[in-house]
C-alpha cells in the first residue's frame, strides 16, 4: 500500500480521536454508542486499522459531526 494511504488513516484517526473528545466521551462511551468494541475505536485512533464505511457514517452520527469532518 502507498505510504500516502498509512498518512491518510492516521488524519482520519486523529479526527476521529479530536471529534469524540469533543463530544465527551471516552473509547468505551462511543463504541457502545456505535455497536463496536472500544479496542476497535483505539485502532482507528492509532491508524491501527481503518474504519469501514458504515463504521465511518455512524461514527458521524453518534459524535454529530458532518462525515466530511472525518474524512
Amino acid at each position: 500500500m502507498p505510504d500516502w494511504v498509512h498518512t491518510h488513516l492516521r488524519v482520519i484517526g486523529d479526527r476521529i480521536r479530536l471529534a469524540r473528545k469533543a463530544a465527551g466521551l471516552s473509547q468505551v462511551q462511543l463504541g457502545e454508542r456505535i455497536g463496536r468494541d472500544h479496542k476497535t475505536i483505539h485502532r482507528w485512533e492509532s491508524a491501527t486499522t481503518s474504519p469501514h464505511l458504515v463504521d465511518l457514517l455512524l461514527l458521524a452520527d453518534a459524535l454529530d459531526v458532518p462525515l466530511r469532518d472525518l474524512v
